[in-house]
């Protein structure tokens, strides 16, 4: 099955960026983080988890099935 994989190319590209400039990486990642620390001291840590995956089973289907 082509394209189903992970292409180097671009996993090294991502893997560049991130170590040239870790602020681009931080202002991504911080605002996930932080609603993550908010439901987790709100509703829990299995909650928080189970949103944040639930989450990201939706981002990725939606990638896959619109895109």
């Amino acid at each position: 099955m082509a394209g189903k994989g992970i292409d180097r190319t671009k996993a090294q590209t991502a893997l560049e960026v991130v170590r040239e400039s870790p602020a681009i990486t931080a202002i991504v990642v911080a605002p996930a983080v932080v609603v993550f620390g908010l439901l987790w001291w709100l509703t829990g840590f299995g909650t928080a988890l189970l949103v944040t995956v639930l989450l990201g089973v939706v981002v990725v289907a939606g990638k896959k099935f619109l895109g």
